[in-house]
């Protein structure tokens, strides 16, 4: 991956590849860039504002915007809306169940969370635990709690109808994002799909030297799709997010060709200093 980038500091880098070089060049140095990111997280309060780093009153535009996705995705790839058959969801970098709480467990049976933080989980945990007896019902619950870094997660073979990898998979290498989906595909059912959300860079990729996280360009998930081996199937622009926050898209991916192209196109947005993790 030969894209220009820089990180939070203002330092330039040529590429991808001599940023990683610098970061995660050998074991060691990669073992460090998953610990301090994890560290990070591990300061900071396990509350819904704490997850989106002072933003929370996000939460509802991403919710909202997140669920006409999801809906739009369920019409054009599962029969009759996927109405008929139990649904299972895996909420990527789950943090404390914001997602599953209101947005999967609307449409999904059942939802297991991923998360490495393990004061994130526990908040999650409560919180879920709570909805579901406030609720009174079984029928759509969260399941499963993994306290797993998505680097080292294998999924359940053919578990999954969705997987849902939000504001995480910045913290991932390139090798261990490709690793990542490629060992994910075998986690999902005949017609499952991946939805990936992101921040998304104007150009290259900008590094946060706090949490160990890199927000990347595009073009350069593109790049990245084609070497996991995944088909772009539709792609949608968060909307109604604060000016100073970097853009945030929306990918539906599938492992095999889909039978229905979307021909939905997103507008291009500036590139912004800010980031929601």
């Amino acid at each position: 991956m030969e894209t220009a980038g820089l990180d939070s500091d203002g330092h330039q880098f040529n590429s991808a590849d001599e940023m990683w070089t610098e970061y995660t060049g050998d074991d060691s140095k990669k073992d460090q860039w998953y610990r301090d990111g994890v560290s990070y997280w591990e300061g900071v309060e396990a509350s819904v504002n704490g997850v989106l780093g002072g933003y929370g009153h996000v939460n509802d535009a991403d919710v909202k915007d997140s669920g006409v996705f999801i809906r739009s995705l369920f019409s054009e790839l599962f029969v009759d809306g996927g109405r008929n058959r139990p649904l299972v969801a895996l909420d990527c970098g789950s943090g404390v169940g914001r997602i599953t709480k209101n947005l999967l467990l609307k449409y999904f049976n059942e939802v297991d969370l991923l998360e490495p933080v393990k004061h994130f989980l526990d908040a999650a945990r409560e919180s879920l635990s709570d909805a579901n007896v406030a609720a009174g019902s079984d029928t759509h619950k969260a399941s499963n709690f993994f306290c797993v870094p998505l680097q080292e997660f294998t999924p359940e073979t053919g578990r999954y109808d969705v997987i849902w990898v939000q504001w995480c998979i910045g913290h991932l290498t390139d090798n261990d994002f490709v690793s990542f989906f490629n060992r994910a595909k075998a986690g999902l059912k005949p017609g499952g799909f991946f939805v990936m959300k992101e921040n998304i860079a104007k150009s290259g990729f900008v590094l946060d030297k706090d949490d160990r996280s890199i927000t990347r360009s595009d073009l350069y998930f593109r790049d990245l799709f084609r070497q996991c081996g995944l088909h772009l199937y539709k792609t949608k622009d968060q909307r109604g997010f604060p000016k100073e926050l970097f853009a945030v898209k929306m990918y539906a991916l599938t492992p095999d060709v889909p039978k229905v192209i979307s021909k939905t196109r997103s507008k291009r947005k500036a590139n912004r200093p800010a980031i929601i993790h």
